[in-house]
């Protein structure tokens, strides 16, 4: 009897070392969407899912988080209170409305997250023709050559870091960009790449005002083209 009250109480101070070794020391990387606390709050919602055991043994299990526009997490434990936390998000460059909920996808079309709540900094693609939307699958429009359009035109945006709230594919494919209170009509799909670069230089003097700013007349051949921006 002496024996096994020898074994339980050497268990109960195991167990009690084990609970005492939490992380309280987290660094976060590669999280862009959400914050350092916000991230720590989804992945360590409580004091038990903060134990320096238990990490270890998580870290070396593949498991899906299910945290929204987040790909994957590792988790390196570097000390009996510390842990490194490298973040992989979803690569995502537009949206579109279909019912009540906004369906994002990646720079291949592909739906890559569904949310009732619409993310900052991601461009609302309207105007487009599609059916039935699935998670995981490529967004369903039928006309080829706008889906074309509407891949190149958010990948030149991400490409000159330019950020807008909407964009908007008429039923000619003519592009009209949403920024704030400025529109920007860049007319067809033609000199995409320098439509916005000539944007992404005259920025500095447009932001703040309320107006459409038209670049349909971009010509790459002349370096003295006057562009039209009228004042609401």
């Amino acid at each position: 009897m002496k024996k096994f009250y020898i074994v339980l109480f050497s268990f109960a101070i195991i167990l009690a070392s084990i609970y005492s070794m939490r992380l309280t020391n987290l660094n976060f990387g590669g999280n862009t969407r959400y914050s350092d606390e916000e991230m720590e709050k989804m992945l360590f919602p409580n004091e038990l899912s903060k134990i320096t055991v238990y990490n270890l043994i998580r870290s070396k299990v593949k498991r899906n988080y299910n945290i929204p526009f987040i790909q994957d997490v590792d988790i390196y434990i570097t000390g009996i209170n510390s842990a490194d936390i490298i973040v992989y998000e979803k690569s995502v460059v537009g949206c579109v409305k279909y019912m009540s909920s906004y369906m994002y996808f990646d720079k291949d079309g592909i739906v890559v997250e569904s949310s009732n709540n619409f993310l900052e900094g991601i461009p609302l693609i309207d105007g487009l023709d599609f059916g039935r939307v699935v998670l995981y699958e490529k967004l369903p429009i039928s006309n080829e050559n706008v889906f074309d359009q509407m891949l190149d035109i958010t990948q030149v945006l991400v490409g000159n870091d330019i950020t807008v709230d909407k964009i908007t594919i008429s039923s000619d494919n003519n592009i009209t960009l949403y920024i704030g209170d400025i529109e920007v009509y860049l007319g067809d799909s033609k000199e995409l790449n320098g439509k916005i670069g000539e944007l992404r230089d005259m920025w500095e003097k447009i932001k703040g005002l309320s107006g459409i700013l038209y670049l349909d007349n971009y010509n790459p051949l002349n370096e003295n083209t006057t562009y039209t921006f009228k004042k609401r």
